[in-house]
């Protein structure tokens, strides 16, 4: 909304500098005939009045068979327009000549009421005197004598002030309109944000004009029936979850009886790994809504707890050194993640290498292997669920292919990401970057 404001701004400032340019050309025309038609008027009556002399009047025009002498700055625009006002009265002269100078005159009493002047005597001031002459006819001239005056240049303030109410006019009322439309849109805003970043949402309260109130009103309700739908969601898997782990139970019951030690073992084994399944399944399917709260955990702290764990089962994993690093996190979703990303590097890279950095104002969980990386060209593909790198669906070389996309998942709930890089020393980099 600030944009738009600001362009309505610059807007009725470039409209105000068109208008301030052509009062301006308008202004310097009507200066430029006033100083023209006095001399033009009094030629004009001193040739319709030749041979003939009033005795109370003092002669303000004068004729000679030579040029008269100018001298001073030659004014070609008031020659011009003299020559039209001349040829619109009908009055054809052969040439015209205009020249200005400054002096010091007296100042009429007219001007110093004008200027608040009062008293007496005499005082003096510079005045601009344009002298013109007009051949009338060949080696025949008449001249003249007009004052410019020196009235003072008030078009630019007025002009500053106008273009200062015109803001306050319109301006202030396109700012409160503006608020009324951007707070809720904003709110607005944050809400679809919130929701494409956590899977909740807060309710917009619904305010504003007519319009922007429907769109709340209609995005709350959409809000209420995708919550609806998930919670519906959440509860059919709770369901699904429930009723394969009884059949999954009682196999394992029966697994117990098989008198064949290692058929009974792969049977548990097979057991156990559907169970494995079944937990990143809803997990993934419930990814977004889980209902841990946030803490403050040092992830130092909770990377080193899940490489011991891994250590007690013999697994090759080793942890760096790593500063302290407080983040504000669902402790048992990181611990997961972190766990997946383990137990990929151990099952594919051989041996696992875990630190934690900060960087850029974000903290880095890592898990370097020393495997054979992944295929720049597959990176994204190995994030989506039931991808596997090695694609013969053998158990003995890997999951159900959930672990990368469950990662992915958590990431996205914490507002951090997910990323995959191969090693310039051989091997994959996995990283769990969270907001610091």
């Amino acid at each position: 909304m600030g944009q738009i404001i600001l362009l309505v701004a610059i807007a009725l400032f470039v409209a105000q500098a068109i208008n301030f340019a052509l009062l301006l050309q308008e202004r310097n025309r009507l200066d430029l005939t006033s100083q023209t038609a006095p001399g033009v008027y009094r030629i004009a009556d001193a040739l319709d009045n030749r041979g003939e002399r009033r005795g109370d009047d003092r002669p303000r025009a004068r004729f000679a068979d030579n040029p008269p002498p100018l001298n001073g700055q030659r004014r070609s625009d008031v020659e011009n327009r003299a020559a039209a006002m001349f040829e619109d009265i009908g009055l054809n002269v052969r040439s015209i000549h205009v020249v200005q100078d400054n002096e010091r005159l007296p100042m009429r009493r007219w001007e110093r009421f004008r200027r608040h002047e009062g008293g007496g005597g005499s005082v003096m001031h510079t005045v601009g005197r344009l002298v013109m002459a007009v051949e009338y006819e060949p080696g025949k001239w008449v001249s003249t004598q007009i004052r410019t005056g020196s009235r003072p240049q008030r078009f630019g303030g007025w002009l500053i002030a106008q273009t200062g109410i015109l803001y306050v006019i319109v301006l202030l009322p396109l700012l409160w309109v503006g608020r009324r439309l951007a707070r809720p849109l904003g709110q607005l805003t944050r809400s679809a944000e919130q929701f494409a970043r956590t899977g909740a949402a807060d309710p917009v309260d619904e305010r504003g004009p007519g319009d922007v109130r429907q769109l709340t009103t209609a995005f709350n309700a959409m809000r209420s029936r995708i919550f609806l739908m998930l919670d519906e969601k959440d509860r059919m898997l709770g369901a699904i979850g429930h009723d394969l782990r009884t059949p999954l139970a009682s196999l394992r019951v029966r697994a117990e009886s098989v008198e064949d030690e290692g058929e009974r073992a792969r049977m548990s084994e097979t057991i156990d790994e559907m169970n494995r399944m079944l937990d990143d399944i809803l997990s993934l399917a419930r990814a977004g809504r889980s209902s841990d709260p946030m803490q403050k955990v040092d992830l130092s702290a909770l990377a080193d707890a899940v490489v011991e764990d891994f250590l007690e089962l013999g697994s090759p994993v080793g942890m760096a050194d790593s500063e302290r690093a407080v983040g504000n996190v669902r402790p048992q979703q990181i611990r997961r993640a972190l766990r997946n990303l383990i137990e990929n590097a151990t099952v594919y890279g051989e041996r696992a290498h875990v630190s934690v950095a900060r960087e850029d104002g974000a903290i880095r969980l890592i898990v370097a292997d020393d495997g054979p990386g992944i295929a720049e060209d597959r990176m994204e593909e190995m994030m989506e669920p039931f991808t596997r790198l090695e694609g013969s669906r053998n158990r003995d070389t890997g999951g159900a292919g959930l672990g990368l996309a469950l990662v992915r998942a958590i990431m996205t709930e914490h507002g951090g990401s997910l990323r995959l890089a191969n090693r310039a020393e051989g091997g994959l980099e996995a990283s769990l970057i969270l907001p610091g």
